[in-house]
């Protein structure tokens, strides 16, 4: 008896179903909390705002669609009832209060918002290193002169990704974009095939420690992933609390060189390349290198820019604004010809995010404005009643980073999760939010080496041929774990010591 293979047809009618389910999910669930009697001491229509709250995280979850649709979708639909999710009987009752414009103003409330902006002009000088190759250099330079060893090899895409970073807002586009395109063309030297025994020869190694140096340097920088930048404007409305660029870095600052200098270290001892010399690949990159010829204009314009917006970044906030400063930046880039005005239209991924991270934000305000997030931290304030404000914070800490495990979107998390931890925190006694803030924010990126879906280059490595799943799921556990030790060991004393 033999097992006949599925047909097209039934592989399709299976790809449709599941595409169904999916698409069906944010709904389902959105009913199911709409059908839930609404909870003690909560507003109804805090309840309803919640219930299509839910649903869109769960559609951000699974993605049946692309999650700027997700957001924009329940934006428009809490806009639209917004007699039932979003006002109160008293403000509905008075004469003066006019529903339909509140309504609009909250719906499109999110793209006023600067952080969102500042979101899309790191966007744009990410389409300046990619158009200019100025990233592309920077990557070759380091293999051509850190490459002749396999430790020191390891400490050159680190270093890459590292240099990258603070002007690069999507580590999907740093490490996927830039680093592993380079990479990929490097295990062949040493005749290291992906889905092959000979995958631990150096291309296993190579890959790890990428996928991990990308997660350091997603937490160091506020302007190296975008949740990072999505987080603030939450930290801001609910806790009051603003954190600049300088605060972020100087957080992680301790923390980040320890770990940048470790990944490719431990990554040594613990997933060991079998080869561990070969001079053949900074010839390689020398040769690359020649291709690319000496820096054009443009790389100098885009150093010289790049170099402007971290100094007003970092020194200039009073003065600018830092939204205000990526925009300056993107209107001297097309001016200079760093950049062009298609550069700019063609750019689908900033756009998106654009539009994504606004109804996002929106969302997330609306939550605070209903009352809902008041609710959440008075029954947190409960759980932990008991504890002391140091253990409070640690604990919120984990568990805030455990729990990356169910989602496949920082963002996701960011949105779902960030603006309820912030509120048990708020209603602890004694605890500090400035440094419990910055705990929760800064472990954005480090939390994405826990699963092969954890972060947006993930997939990417973990697709690639030399991570298998054990492999993946062994190694993100040991380095999950030192990353959080690390956090809660060394983050935690210092950021209560320098911000005290």
């Amino acid at each position: 008896m033999t097992n006949s293979a599925p047909t097209p047809k039934t592989v399709h009618s299976n790809q449709s179903l599941k595409k169904m389910v999916l698409l069906a999910l944010p709904f389902i669930v959105t009913l199911i909390i709409l059908l839930i009697p609404v909870p003690n001491g909560l507003e109804p229509h805090a309840w309803y705002f919640f219930a299509i709250f839910l649903g869109v995280i769960v559609g951000l979850i699974f993605e049946p669609l692309p999650g700027a649709v997700i957001g924009f979708t329940g934006i428009v639909v809490i806009a639209l009832f917004s007699q039932w999710t979003l006002f109160t009987p008293e403000q509905l009752a008075d004469p003066n209060f006019r529903q339909a414009n509140q309504a609009f103003s909250w719906a499109v409330s999110g793209f006023g918002n600067s952080t969102v902006w500042l979101i899309f002009g790191a966007f744009m000088f990410a389409a300046g290193y990619d158009k200019t190759q100025f990233g592309k250099r920077l990557s070759l330079i380091l293999v051509k002169y850190l490459g002749k060893r396999s430790l020191t090899l390891g400490y050159a895409i680190t270093f890459a990704d590292l240099l990258l970073a603070p002007f690069t807002p999507s580590n999907t586009a740093r490490s996927g974009g830039t680093i592993y395109p380079i990479i990929a063309n490097l295990p062949s030297l040493y005749d290291s095939k992906p889905n092959d025994p000979s995958a631990r020869k150096i291309g296993s190694y190579l890959m790890w420690v990428a996928i991990a140096a990308t997660c350091v340097t997603s937490s160091m920088f506020l302007t190296a992933l975008a949740p990072n930048l999505l987080a603030l404007p939450f930290v801001s409305e609910i806790a009051n609390i603003n954190i600049s660029w300088g605060n972020w870095f100087l957080a992680f600052l301790p923390l980040g060189v320890i770990l940048l200098l470790l990944v490719p270290l431990i990554t040594y001892w613990v997933y060991p390349p079998e080869v561990k010399f070969n001079k053949e690949v900074p010839l390689w990159a020398a040769k690359e290198l020649e291709k690319l010829g000496p820096l054009s204009k443009h790389e100098i314009l885009l150093i010289l820019f790049v170099f402007s917006a971290l100094f007003m970044w970092i020194f200039a906030t009073s003065i600018i604004e830092p939204a205000l400063a990526a925009m300056l930046i993107i209107v001297l880039m097309l001016w200079s010809g760093v950049l062009n005005w298609n550069d700019i239209l063609n750019n689908k991924p900033a756009w998106n995010t654009l539009t994504w991270f606004a109804t996002l934000v929106a969302l997330a305000s609306g939550l605070t404005k209903v009352g809902f997030i008041a609710w959440v931290g008075e029954i947190g304030s409960a759980v932990l009643s008991g504890y002391s404000p140091i253990m409070s914070t640690l604990l919120l800490v984990t568990t805030f980073y455990l729990l990356h495990y169910l989602f496949a979107s920082t963002t996701a998390h960011t949105t779902a999760l960030l603006p309820v931890f912030l509120t048990v925190g708020m209603a602890v006694p004694g605890i500090d939010m400035f440094v419990l803030s910055l705990m929760l924010v800064t472990s954005l990126g480090i939390m994405g080496i826990i699963t092969p879906y954890g972060t947006g280059p993930s997939p990417i490595y973990y697709g690639s041929g030399f991570l298998p799943a054990k492999d993946f799921w062994r190694l993100g556990t040991i380095f999950g774990f030192i990353f959080l030790i690390g956090l809660i060991g060394l983050g935690y004393p210092w950021m209560s010591f320098i911000f005290q």
